[in-house]
C-alpha cells in the first residue's frame, strides 16, 4: 500500500464512460485500454469515438481485445481505427480448434486503462451497453458493475503491466510473419519495430515530474477520496498466480465484524470457502451479493451446491434481482476494500489475467459499503437453506453434474481447486 492516491468510485456504464471519455479527450500523449468485450453499440460507442478522436490529435492509441470476448472489430471501426491511427491487437486469438486446447483458457479478463501515465481505470465494467448482454440480450435494467479511477503512484504500476503485455504481443505479431530480429527487440523493449516507431517517439516523449504531467493531474476534476493508501494486485501465469486470492484471504481471516461482497461468478475454492465458513462462526457478519440470472450452465448451476454448504454455516445469500449482476469489489469491516476484474470462481483465480485495486482507506470503504449495502436491501432477494433443499431434484442433479465437470476440467489443466 502506497500514499497520496485520489480515487473515484464509477457505477456502471453511466457513470464510467463518460469518465474515460473525459480523459481520452485531455490526451495529449498516450492512451492505452485493455478489456475482454468491446462491443461497438449503444452507449460503448462514445468510447471508440473518444479513441479515434485521440489518433486524430495525434495521440498515441492503443487497444487489446480478448479473442474470446471480442473476437471481431467490426470492418468500419477497422478501417477507423485504421484512418485514425489506433493501433490494436487481439490476446489470444482462438483459431479452428478453439478452447479445445487448454491453455486457451487462459483469456484476457482484466479491464484496465492509462491516460499519459498521470491517471488510470480499473474495474470490472467491460466496454459495452450497460442493457445489453452477450448472454442474456437486452436486459431491462442495467447492469450492476463497478470500476474505479485513480490517480497516484500506482498508475505507473498500471503501465508497466500493459507495457510488457503490449511487447509481447507485438513480439509474438513478429515472430507468426517470421520477422525474427523484430519479435526479439520487440520482447526485450528496446526499440519499436514497423509502424512502431511513431508510437514509441511518443511514449518517450513521457518522463516523471514533467510539466506536462503536472497540467495534466491539476486538471482531474475533484475526486471521491483524496490522500489514500492503494496498490494494484494483479493475477497471471507467471509471477502473480495467487496475489488477488491471498489479498482476500488475509482481509477475510483480519475480518472482526462485517464481510461484504459482490460478485457475479461465485465459486469459491476450498480455501476461500474455509475462510468464509471461519469467520461467520467468530460472529462476523458474512453477506454475498451474488448473481441471480441464469448466464451459463457451468458457472450458474456449479456454484448451487457451494451456496448450500455456505448458508448453512450461517453465511448471508442476495442475489441481485433488476438485472444482470458483473460486479466484483469487497468491503471489509469498512477498512479495507477492493474494486477490480476479479470473479471468485476457478476461471479468474487460476486461468485469467486479471487486476484489482485494494485500499485501506477507511473513507472510500464506507462509501463503497453504504452503496452496497443499500444495493442488498432493496435489490437483493435472500437465498435460504430450506429453499435450496427444496428445489427439484432433478436440479440437484444438474448442480452436482455442472460441480463435477468443473472439478474435471481443472483437472485436466493441470489445477486443484
Amino acid at each position: 500500500m502506497r500514499r497520496g492516491h485520489q480515487l473515484l468510485l464509477l457505477q456502471g456504464g453511466a457513470e464510467f464512460f463518460p469518465a474515460l471519455v473525459e480523459a481520452m479527450d485531455a490526451a495529449r500523449q498516450v492512451v492505452h485500454l485493455e478489456t475482454y468485450i468491446f462491443e461497438f453499440s449503444g452507449a460503448a460507442l462514445m468510447v471508440a469515438e473518444a479513441m479515434e478522436r485521440a489518433a486524430h490529435r495525434g495521440v498515441a492509441v492503443r487497444l487489446v481485445v480478448d479473442g474470446v470476448g471480442t473476437p471481431h472489430v467490426p470492418l468500419e471501426w477497422q478501417r477507423r481505427f485504421r484512418e485514425a491511427g489506433v493501433v490494436w491487437r487481439v490476446y489470444s486469438p482462438l483459431g479452428r480448434l478453439g478452447l479445445l486446447i487448454p491453455s486457451r483458457w487462459r483469456r484476457l479478463h482484466r479491464k484496465l486503462c492509462t491516460i499519459d501515465g498521470t491517471v488510470g481505470f480499473c474495474g470490472g465494467i467491460n466496454i459495452i451497453d450497460d442493457q445489453e448482454d452477450v448472454a442474456l440480450g437486452r436486459l431491462n435494467a442495467p447492469r450492476l458493475d463497478f470500476s474505479l479511477r485513480v490517480a497516484g503512484p500506482l498508475v505507473q504500476d498500471m503501465v508497466d503491466t500493459m507495457e510488457t503485455l503490449w511487447w509481447r504481443l507485438q513480439a509474438a505479431r513478429s515472430a507468426r510473419q517470421r520477422e525474427f530480429r523484430a519479435a526479439w527487440e520487440a520482447l526485450r523493449g528496446s526499440r519499436p519495430v514497423g509502424d512502431f516507431t511513431a508510437l514509441l517517439e511518443k511514449i518517450g516523449q513521457l518522463g516523471t515530474g514533467t510539466e506536462a504531467e503536472e497540467e495534466a493531474e491539476s486538471a482531474l476534476p475533484p475526486v471521491a477520496v483524496d490522500g489514500a493508501r492503494a496498490s494494484l494486485l494483479l493475477r497471471d501465469n507467471v509471477s502473480h498466480r495467487h496475489d488477488i486470492e491471498r489479498a482476500y484471504l488475509k482481509a477475510i481471516g483480519a475480518a472482526r465484524q462485517e464481510i461484504l461482497i459482490a460478485n457475479a461468478y461465485f465459486i469459491p475454492g476450498r480455501k476461500l470457502r474455509k475462510a468464509l465458513v471461519l469467520a461467520a462462526q467468530r460472529g462476523v457478519r458474512v453477506r454475498l451479493l451474488l448473481q441471480g440470472r441464469y448466464e451459463h450452465f457451468l458457472q450458474y448451476r456449479a456454484a448451487r451446491p457451494v451456496y448450500q454448504k455456505l448458508v448453512d454455516a450461517g453465511i448471508e445469500i442476495h442475489e441481485y434481482a433488476p438485472s444482470a449482476l458483473h460486479a466484483k469489489v469487497a468491503v471489509v469491516d469498512s477498512r479495507w476494500s477492493t474494486v477490480g476484474s476479479t470473479n471468485l470462481d476457478p476461471l479468474s483465480l487460476l486461468l485469467a489475467r486479471e487486476a484489482n485495486v485494494t485500499t485501506t482507506d477507511r473513507r472510500f470503504a464506507a462509501l463503497l459499503r453504504q452503496c452496497l449495502d443499500t444495493i442488498v436491501t432493496t435489490s437483493g432477494q435472500t437465498v435460504d437453506a430450506p429453499a435450496l433443499r427444496a428445489r427439484p431434484w432433478h436440479q440437484r442433479v444438474l448442480d452436482r453434474i455442472a460441480f463435477g465437470i468443473m472439478r474435471a476440467t481443472l483437472y485436466l489443466s493441470g489445477h486443484r481447486y
